[in-house]
C-alpha cells in the first residue's frame, strides 16, 4: 500500500502575505513556484560575479531602453513568482510599483546556474514557458556557455541553442544590438 500525501499550495496573494505579516523573514531568500515555496540556493562567488558583469553590460548596450530588475519578483500566474538573477524589462515610468511585472512586461528572463543547472533547466525553464515568456536565458557555469530558450509553445520552447565563447548573440526584443560571449562569460574558472 502506498501512501500519498497532499499538499497545500498558496497562491501568490497568500505567499506575500506571508512576508508582509513576518513569517517569511526579509533575509530568506525564497520564491513561489507552482504554488510551493522553494528555498533559493546561496550565491557563491563565480555566479555572483557573473550576475554583476551582466548588470554592467547591460546598462552600458541596453540603457534607457530597459528596466533591469535584478533578482526581484516577477509575478507568471496565481501560483508563480520566481525571482530570477536578471529581467530585462519594459520600461515604465513608475517603476512597478503597483505590481511585480507579469510576462507581456518582459523581454527577457536570464538565470545564472551553476549549482542549480538541473532545477532552471527542466523547473524554471518550463515554468517560463508555460507562461508565455518569449526568450530565456541560462548562463550556464559548468559547461562555459549560453543556452537560449526561443518561442514558448505550452510547457517547452521550440529553439534552444547553445552559445560559446567566439560567438555572438542577439535579444530577440533588440536584434540591433550584438553582444559577444566573451561580453557575457567574462573569464569564467
Amino acid at each position: 500500500m502506498s501512501l500519498s500525501l497532499i499538499t497545500r499550495k498558496f497562491t501568490v496573494e497568500e505567499y506575500e502575505k506571508m512576508a508582509t505579516e513576518g513569517i517569511i523573514k526579509p533575509d530568506e531568500k525564497v520564491e513561489l513556484i507552482r504554488g510551493e515555496i522553494i528555498k533559493m540556493s546561496p550565491m557563491g562567488t563565480r555566479y555572483a560575479s557573473s550576475v554583476d558583469r551582466l548588470i554592467q553590460l547591460f546598462y552600458q548596450k541596453l540603457g534607457q531602453k530597459i528596466i533591469l530588475r535584478v533578482q526581484n519578483p516577477i509575478r507568471l500566474n496565481n501560483n508563480s513568482q520566481p525571482e530570477p538573477d536578471l529581467s530585462l524589462l519594459i520600461p515604465r515610468s513608475d517603476f512597478y510599483v503597483a505590481a511585480h511585472p507579469c510576462p507581456q512586461d518582459i523581454y527577457l528572463i536570464i538565470e545564472v546556474s551553476d549549482s542549480t543547472l538541473d532545477y532552471d533547466r527542466y523547473t524554471k525553464i518550463s515554468l517560463y514557458a508555460e507562461a508565455n515568456i518569449k526568450e530565456v536565458w541560462i548562463i550556464n557555469l559548468k559547461e562555459e556557455c549560453l543556452e537560449v530558450y526561443r518561442y514558448p509553445l505550452q510547457s517547452s520552447y521550440q529553439a534552444i541553442q547553445k552559445y560559446y565563447r567566439g560567438e555572438g548573440i542577439f535579444i530577440e526584443s533588440f536584434p540591433e544590438i550584438e553582444l559577444t560571449l566573451i561580453e557575457i562569460l567574462g573569464n569564467i574558472y
